[in-house]
Formats: structure tokens, C-alpha cells, sequence
């Protein structure tokens, strides 16, 4: 059995009325060699009933511990029947893009059911061009955006053929008994105190890092004193004040909105090796010129940075395969320039001196705050902080960057032509994310939206791609002059 850790826990706590915390891709594939050249709902079932055991957080369901005195545990589902989780349904004619995005924004809207493993496919038929689509979401709890990617690959073939897989030799994961849930949970709960105690000092040297708590009244002094007295770097502050209000930092609905669209890998390569700075570096860029035209239709460029939460992968290895490991670095987004060079070149300062905070700190900052508060009330707690956050705007928005394959894969004979991420949204993070996943050449973008907040989504994947073109005349401009 496996135990949630508390960042997984907090996935499953923040969720409300208003906000679902599960992540999901959508697939265009191309039908042309599967068997009578369509792709069916069964030929999904199937395969996910022969790959199941080599993609375990897919047969996992939670067993909670009575009176939520600790974590909930994973265990595997007895009566674990894909096809239950495997739906079908097809888009009227033409089958465009906005229909396509408007159905999966129904579907991303909708909670997963917590008495079942917490995912569920759904095949979209019916798009323009005789192709169809596969739908993909999963709880955050059981996967990090990396272990999805992993996940992904399971499950998926590397040639239109389908390759044999090893059997099924793993032992099931029982629910533990009553009395071992609850005398660990109790456990837990006497020794909190001391692991708090534990944890606010690990934590500590880092805070004025944190946008809103690092300006708090002596938080300040107290990190450069125990990094002192630890003998760590002295990282640069970053101006994080508290990001500006904007149009879309404000309590969401229900309802959600997704825009998707493509851009050629290769361009994104150039600028980055043209301008001297990472992938990262450039999503960031193209996102802070999109988001300052997207502003500026509205009337509401700021005249201070945006701030940005970049979630940061920590996994390393096997040990945790099977659960999130992430953390999160705040980036300034420079949308108040106007010069296209002076906000590139204000974007990469930036970029840098927020990698050099993150790599001086432990990165586990995520995990010791989610771990701070006692599992019996924890749940409680994340919603109260869920209410509280927004009113101070400690970010604006969500933007990731996930690595994906870089050659093409096949679902039972279906290519997958590109591969749209799709996240998460909150009160406290904004009612817009933007995410990107590199795969087979292109920087697949996934825009999820609050409509109430943001009503025109899909003008972010023009302006991004605006924003590439924008960055793209600057190495023009950079290899003239150096000729």
C-alpha cells in the first residue's frame, strides 16, 4: 500500500464547486492505418486492460482513513473495469478546432469520481479532415505533469504496430486495516509538532523568497540569519511584492474554457540558441508578449511586472515514481516594456536570477509547506487559505513547460499528430494557465480558462505565436549585426 504524500493530499483538498485539480492532454491522431480506418472506443478499453499494470496510478483508487485522522492511501480497485472509465462522443459537422475546444472544456469542467481511480479517455470522433481525438485527464494527486509524460509512453507505441507487452506480475495493493490506519494516523498526530518544529526550519532560510511573505515584517532578516548561521548562498531577491490585478485574478467559475494551437519546435530552437538562453527561457518570453497584448486590449497593462508560478520537476529516480514531486519557482513577467529587445533582455536577467534563488534553495519548500498543517484538519485549512489568497494576488498566473518525446506515437494504429496540455486554474493562481509540451517537433500549447474571466482564450494562442514571430526577428537582428 502507498501512502499520499501531503502535496498529493492538498491536490485532493483544494478542490471546491469551482475548482477541479486534475491535468489532461488532448491527442489529434490520424485514423488512416487503424483497422477500417477509425479508431474505437474498444480498441481504447483494450488497451488500457493489456498496459494497465505498466501505468499503476490508472488502477489505484484512495482508501480513506476513518475520520480523516491522516493521508488517504492509494490501493488497487477490485472491480477495475477500463471501460467504465472510456467514454465516446462525436462533434456535428465541420468538427473544427473551437467545437473540439468547447467539448473538452466541458469534459475538463467536470470532477472525477473518487470512488473509482481518478481518470478517465474520451475518443472524440467527428473532426474535419476524417481525424479524431483522444481525451486524457487524471487527478494531480496521482501524477505530476513528468509522470504523465511517463505515463503517456506506457501506454503508447513507438511504430503503428503494437508491440507485446510483459504480463502482469505485480502484487496487489490491499486497503491496510482499521486499526493500523488509525494508530498511524494518531501516531502522526502526536508527533506533528516536532515535525513542523522540523520543517518551519528547513523552510525558513527561504521565505523572503516567497512573493507577499518575503516582504512581511522581519521575515527578511530572519532567512539572512539562518542562511548565516547555515552557511548557505545569499540568493538575489527578486522584486515579488505582490503581482499586479489583472482582468483574470478574480474568483472563477465553474466553467472552463480551452485554446489550443501549435508552434514549430524548431523556431523556439533557434531563438534559444541564436540569444544564447534555455527552452524555458523562451516560453517565458513568448508568454510575457502575449499576455502584455492580451492586456492591452483590455485596458489593463499594469505598470509592474506579472508574476508567475513555474512549476519545477524534482524527480530524480525511482523513489518517487509515485507521487508528485514538484516545486515551484515565482518568475517576474515584464509585460510593462515595450520594446521588444529591452523586454526579452529583461526576461532572461530575470529567468536567471530566478534559477540561481531555486538552485540555492533546498526546492522542497512545496512539499514542507503542504506537510505543515496536521492531516485532520488540513483539508479545512487549504480551503480557508483558498478564500484568503486571492484578496492579496500572490501570482497572476500558472505557465509550464513539459518535456515530451520527440519522435511520433501511435495509439492501436492511430498517429498522434500533436498533443494539447491541459491544467489546472484557481482563485489563488488565476483563472488562466498556459502550458506547453514539446513533442515530435512542436511546442503543443494548452490554454485552460476561467470564460467569465477570460472570454477570448483563443487570441492567447495568436499572440503567442505572435510572440515567437517577435522573438524570431530579434535573432535577424542580432546575426546582422554581428555580420
Amino acid at each position: 500500500m502507498t501512502q499520499l504524500t501531503a502535496v498529493d493530499a492538498n491536490f485532493l483538498n483544494i478542490e471546491s464547486g469551482r475548482t477541479q485539480a486534475h491535468i489532461g492532454g488532448l491527442g489529434i491522431v490520424d485514423t488512416t492505418l487503424c483497422e477500417g480506418g477509425r479508431l474505437t472506443r474498444q480498441d481504447v478499453v483494450d488497451l488500457i486492460s493489456e498496459r494497465a499494470h505498466l501505468a499503476r496510478p490508472l488502477r489505484r483508487k484512495l482508501a480513506a482513513v476513518p475520520l480523516g485522522l491522516d493521508r488517504p492511501y492509494w490501493v488497487d480497485d477490485e472491480d477495475f473495469d477500463p471501460s467504465r472509465h472510456v467514454h465516446e462522443a462525436a462533434l456535428p459537422a465541420p468538427g473544427d478546432d473551437l467545437q473540439l475546444g468547447a467539448e473538452i472544456a466541458r469534459i475538463h469542467e467536470r470532477p472525477l469520481d473518487r470512488r473509482r481511480p481518478l481518470w478517465e479517455v474520451h475518443l472524440v470522433q467527428g473532426l474535419a479532415g476524417g481525424r479524431a481525438a483522444i481525451y486524457i485527464k487524471v487527478h494531480h494527486a496521482c501524477v505530476d505533469g513528468v509522470l504523465a509524460a511517463e505515463l503517456l509512453m506506457a501506454l503508447l507505441d513507438l511504430q503503428p504496430e503494437a508491440v507485446s507487452v510483459p504480463p502482469d506480475l505485480t502484487e496487489r495493493e490491499s486497503a491496510p486495516g482499521l486499526a493500523p490506519m488509525v494508530g498511524k494516523g494518531l501516531a502522526r498526530a502526536v508527533l506533528h509538532p516536532v515535525r513542523t518544529a522540523e520543517e518551519l526550519l528547513k523552510t525558513a532560510p527561504y521565505l523572503d523568497q516567497l512573493p507577499i511573505v518575503g516582504n512581511l515584517p522581519g521575515v527578511r532578516e530572519v532567512s539572512n540569519t539562518l542562511r548565516a548561521v547555515l552557511r548557505r548562498a545569499n540568493p538575489e531577491r527578486a522584486d515579488l511584492a505582490g503581482a499586479p490585478r489583472t482582468p483574470f485574478n478574480a474568483s472563477i467559475s465553474q466553467h472552463r474554457t480551452f485554446a489550443f494551437g501549435s508552434l514549430p519546435l524548431d523556431d523556439v530552437k533557434k531563438v534559444r540558441r541564436e540569444l544564447g538562453v534555455s527552452v524555458n527561457d523562451v516560453v517565458m518570453a513568448m508568454c510575457t508578449g502575449a499576455l502584455r497584448q492580451w492586456l492591452i486590449d483590455h485596458d489593463a497593462l499594469p505598470s509592474q511586472p506579472l508574476v508567475a508560478c513555474v512549476p519545477v520537476s524534482l524527480r530524480r529516480g525511482a523513489a518517487c515514481d509515485e507521487s508528485n514531486a514538484l516545486s515551484a519557482m515565482f518568475a517576474p513577467l515584464p509585460v510593462q516594456i515595450e520594446d521588444p529587445a529591452e523586454r526579452f533582455a529583461a526576461v532572461r536577467t530575470q529567468m536567471q536570477s530566478v534559477k540561481r534563488r531555486f538552485a540555492s534553495s533546498t526546492g522542497t519548500w512545496f512539499e514542507m509547506v503542504s506537510g505543515l498543517v496536521p492531516s485532520p484538519i488540513s483539508g479545512l485549512a487549504t480551503r480557508l487559505v483558498m478564500q484568503v489568497v486571492p484578496a492579496i494576488t500572490p501570482v497572476n498566473l500558472i505557465i509550464s513547460n513539459v518535456p515530451g518525446p520527440q519522435q511520433p506515437l501511435y495509439v492501436r494504429g492511430a498517429r498522434i499528430l500533436t498533443y494539447y496540455p491541459a491544467s489546472v486554474i484557481s482563485d489563488a493562481t488565476g483563472g488562466v494557465n498556459i502550458t506547453v509540451f514539446s513533442y515530435n517537433g512542436s511546442l503543443d500549447i494548452g490554454i485552460i480558462a476561467c470564460p467569465e474571466l477570460v472570454p477570448d482564450a483563443w487570441n492567447l494562442v495568436d499572440y503567442l505565436r505572435d510572440a515567437l514571430t517577435e522573438l524570431l526577428k530579434l535573432t535577424d537582428a542580432q546575426t546582422y549585426e554581428t555580420a
